[in-house]
């Protein structure tokens, strides 16, 4: 698990209209860093259309800039221009690196238009000051882009990267090593590696009609070569095309072997500079440094402007090499499922809250019969895992037409979360009464919890709207300078309400703060909602959430939340905390599903509540002060 966090900054490089050459676009940047501290640049920019060209070309070039501090570029100018046949009408996407003692920048050359696939190829400029080219070459006589090469020798040979048939696609990431600098742009050395080209491909196509492209340059690390490079999903699709940004861990010695790689993309378009521009929604990797504990990861946004995200280097190499397992699961799991002779639970019992009252955990979970009507049983447990008590009957069951009272089937009182405020215990539940769910809300004392009178529940409030589609809420249990807040799920989008006071007779959910929505084409990039309360910490509000993947699964990540203002996301995992491995996760009613609706905190350790695949609950529990580290870094 880990957090990528765009900087506040971004865009840091954008298109000038009093530079002609870069009026347009400025784009997929690529670092080099220097010994100093001082960051270079080079840079894809663009220039309006020439209108004096009857064909009304954007001839793009390579531009070059220098920071101090790898955010604010200046001394703008044009590095890398059409020279040659072969870029005669473009310069793209470089990517460089310095070795012995000299400034290696692959870019794309085209030499024809209308553009064709034999016209897209790789060039290398080399320069010793990076304030002018010494030489340019040619380097593949096929069609490539996105070549890169790695910034030490390896074994005695230049090492690269790079994309062929990127315009045929689809392409595949490959390998090449050289004896010596020359081998480059040897035509004949090439012509012979395109022969045998599958036994370079380093394999990262997921699907038939993925496409994948070389981003960063290689990055050298204590556990292998990590390399940052761009997933399409969906590439042959446009209306379903999703550019993402993964990574891959490559052994030292032998690069083309596979150590680890990101399970699914973990950067996508979300920010204004990523979904609008020339071409909205890029997002592309195209350069990365290591800086002590952080990779800082430089990429295109929308075809227009260069931007930077962070990573902890330590967090992204533990899920690379498969180390980080945050939660573990309860050996004792399921810690409930359906009981003989039980036909309200018969179908599955699952998605359970939990609150901690005088040191012993109450577990309410929703129990379903064979016909799908929802109540809410209670069991208990002092350590938090073993069941110690478990009610005969529902305590919690349907009373109102909101939540279908008399129906046989389909109906019923689904999902709860609980909190506790001063002496109340406030529960939120999605009522169904066959047509519409709603967001219902019941109390009662603890007193009365404790002493087993659930007749004493306070009658059900329905406080959402009819006609939107809204479940997934939860009370906050603080008031602040806005009054109490509650988090619900409307549509796809985790959603925010601030209310004034808890008097729900007058109280209703009537705005949706949008706090965050799905990510397209990562974990959670169909739909988004809350799993448990947040939990209260020094740095922030947690709040766990599920997400769901295109592909229907559920898995769980987390958010840190402003501490006074909890609308305001701090961190976010990039990838999720807890996802469907065991049988009873992946196999019961609904197939691939961990969903929480409860957890709670015990000194250090989380305890979260889940349910199974719709058939049963487990518990499984995790470090406060990791998981903290994991979202603020």
């Amino acid at each position: 698990m880990f957090n990528v966090k765009r900087i506040e900054e971004n865009p840091i490089l954008s298109p000038k209209e009093d530079h002609p050459w870069e009026a347009l676009a400025t784009f997929n940047g690529c670092p080099v860093l220097e010994d100093d501290g001082t960051v270079h640049m080079v840079y894809r920019a663009m220039s309006h259309p020439d209108l004096m060209d009857e064909k009304h070309l954007s001839i793009s070039v390579v531009g070059r800039a220098v920071s101090k501090d790898g955010i604010h570029f200046s001394s703008r100018h044009p590095f890398i221009v059409p020279e040659h046949d072969f870029e005669r009408f473009g310069c793209e996407d470089p990517r460089i690196t310095k070795l012995d003692g000299k400034y290696y920048t692959f870019y794309t050359g085209i030499s024809e238009y209308p553009f064709v696939p034999e016209g897209i190829r790789v060039a290398l400029a080399i320069s010793r000051n990076l304030q002018t080219v010494d030489e340019k070459h040619l380097i593949t006589p096929f069609n490539a882009k996105a070549m890169a090469l790695f910034p030490e020798k390896v074994n005695g040979k230049f090492v690269a990267l790079l994309t062929p048939n990127t315009d045929l696609p689809p392409s595949e990431i490959a390998i090449a090593y050289f004896d010596k600098e020359e081998d480059m742009w040897n035509e004949s050395y090439w012509n012979e590696w395109y022969k045998h080209l599958k036994q370079h491909i380093i394999p990262l196509r997921r699907r038939e009609d993925d496409q994948v492209e070389l981003g960063a340059q290689p990055l050298k690390t204590k556990d292998g070569w990590l390399v940052i490079y761009s997933h399409i999903l969906h590439y042959t699709d446009q209306s379903r095309r999703t550019f993402g940004i993964e990574a891959v861990l490559l052994d030292l010695e032998n690069p083309q072997k596979i150590i680890g790689r990101t399970a699914r993309s973990f950067l996508t378009p979300e920010a204004y500079y990523e979904t609008t521009g020339m071409i909205p929604r890029i997002v592309f990797p195209s350069g990365a440094v290591i800086k002590g504990d952080f990779v800082e990861l430089y990429y295109g946004g929308a075809d227009t402007h260069c931007a930077k995200a962070k990573i902890h280097l330590p967090h992204l190499l533990a899920v690379l090499k498969g180390e980080i397992k945050l939660f573990e699961r309860a050996k004792e799991n399921p810690i409930l499922a359906p009981r003989e002779g039980k036909d309200w639970e018969a179908l599955g019992v699952f998605n359970p809250a939990a609150v901690d009252i005088d040191d012993t955990v109450h577990i309410y979970y929703r129990a379903a019969t064979k016909t799908n009507v929802s109540t809410i049983g209670h069991a208990t447990a002092k350590d938090g895992i073993h069941i110690d008590f478990r009610t005969e009957e529902p305590i919690y069951k349907a009373r109102t037409e909101e939540e279908g009272i008399g129906r046989t089937e389909y109906a019923g009182c689904e999902d709860p979360r609980i909190v506790r405020i001063e002496d109340m215990l406030y529960m939120t539940y999605t009522g169904y009464n066959g047509k519409q769910p709603r967001v219902a809300l019941s109390t009662i004392s603890v007193n009365d919890f404790k002493e087993n009178k659930y007749e004493n529940w306070s009658l059900p409030i329905a406080i959402s709207p009819m006609g939107v589609d809204d479940k997934d809420a939860c009370l906050v249990p603080k008031k602040f300078k806005n009054g109490y807040l509650i988090f619900h799920r409307v549509a796809h989008h985790l959603c925010a309400d601030y209310i004034e006071t808890l008097d729900f007779t007058k109280e209703r959910l009537d705005q949706c703060i949008d706090v965050f929505g799905p990510r397209p084409g990562m974990w959670d990039g169909l739909k988004v909602g809350i799993a448990g309360p947040p939990l209260e910490t020094e740095k922030g509000w947690i709040l766990f959430y599920h997400g769901i993947s295109e592909l229907g699964e559920y898995r769980m990540g987390a958010v840190l939340l402003d501490k006074d203002d909890p609308t305001i996301v701090i961190g976010r995992t990039a990838s999720p905390l807890f996802e469907p491995e065991e049988e009873y996760e992946k196999a019961g009613i609904v197939p691939n599903v961990v969903f929480p609706c409860g957890n709670l905190v015990r000194g250090d350790k989380v305890y979260i509540y889940y349910g199974g695949a719709d058939y049963v609950v487990g518990v499984a529990t995790a470090s406060l002060h990791k998981l903290l580290d994991i979202l603020t870094h």
